[in-house]
């Protein structure tokens, strides 16, 4: 890890003259390709949201795998100092802090995290807890799945707090997250969704997983010859490559069957689709497949809806939702 990794950015959120003076006041924190954090009060972000290594120092190709390659001590250690840099001059007002984390997350324990290995088995919820209050910081911290805290701040951002709604994010990994919060494990990306023995490409190892077909890595595994953006320019070809082109239909209908699984299950309502590889969708395509699959009359109600995915959303949902957890 370079010494970028322990840098915190030096700038100071700025508080907004017009911010909610009667709202609780939580802080949000996601990982992502770097660490970043946000005072929420009353559902609004103040000021900046900052992040380490800091938003001004520009990260190159080599730096992409930075929070893969930190030790779990120091991811601690980093979210750690955001928070204190966020709260500064506010600690005693600070209620919650929810952590929003790639993986399968229960009881504040980390139990699987295939895109960051070395997080498996870790107790952030305590260890954070601990850290913290010695630094006078002695609020509820909440950790939780990722995908949960983009459908948290969707339903804040969308005016659907009293709603129920699913969540697809579509880039390294495929993540789905509903809300409100539900007990349970929801690691839908890893649904079977083919039989064929030969896809196995999904990073948990598992066979045929909606992650093994649509994931970043997976499609780079797939297609050792060809990037995922350069193979989807081609299959939309009026001449396209046969290979490119049956893949794009895969890549639809793996999601459609998810979805349709999600629906057999938890019956219709609002998914909304979001990630950096939204890019990829021919949404009509989805609506076709799903179309297919789905064929009960009383689930055919469900919405689909692509919204712009922000790390602002993500820092959002992840204070909702421990402002939330505080009633639980």
């Amino acid at each position: 890890m370079n010494d970028r990794g322990a840098a915190v950015s030096e700038a100071t959120p700025v508080m907004s003259e017009s911010a909610k003076s009667d709202g609780m006041t939580t802080i949000g924190v996601i990982m992502a390709e770097r660490l970043y954090a946000g005072l929420v009060v009353g559902h609004e972000i103040l000021g900046d949201v900052v992040s380490l290594p800091p938003a001004h120092e520009a990260m190159d190709a080599d730096d992409d795998n930075s929070m893969v390659e930190m030790p779990t001590d120091q991811v601690i250690e980093s979210i750690c100092k955001l928070v204190v840099q966020v709260a500064k001059g506010r600690e005693s007002e600070i209620k919650a802090v929810g952590i929003a984390v790639p993986g399968l997350i229960r009881n504040g324990v980390v139990e699987e995290a295939p895109n960051l290995p070395q997080l498996k088995g870790a107790r952030i919820e305590a260890k954070l807890t601990e850290i913290l209050a010695s630094h006078g910081l002695k609020a509820l911290v909440n950790v939780l799945n990722d995908a949960d805290a983009v459908a948290a701040g969707l339903a804040s951002k969308h005016g659907r707090m009293d709603d129920f709604l699913r969540v697809w994010t579509i880039g390294t990994g495929i993540g789905f997250g509903t809300y409100p919060f539900a007990e349970g494990v929801w690691e839908n990306g890893h649904t079977v969704v083919t039989l064929d023995e030969k896809e196995n490409f999904c990073g948990c190892g598992g066979r045929g997983h909606l992650e093994g077909i649509m994931g970043h890595r997976s499609m780079r595994l797939r297609f050792l010859d060809m990037e995922p953006e350069e193979v989807f320019a081609e299959a939309n070809k009026k001449d396209a490559d046969p290979r490119c082109l049956d893949f794009k239909k895969l890549w639809h209908k793996a999601l459609a069957a998810a979805t349709a699984n999600s629906i057999h299950s938890r019956g219709a309502g609002r998914f909304f689709l979001t990630g950096y590889n939204m890019r990829f969708l021919d949404l009509n395509m989805l609506k076709d497949y799903l179309h297919q699959m789905v064929k009960m009359s009383p689930l055919q109600g469900y919405a689909l809806e692509v919204v712009n995915d922000s790390h602002e959303t993500r820092v959002l949902g992840a204070a909702v939702a421990a402002e939330q957890a505080l009633a639980r």
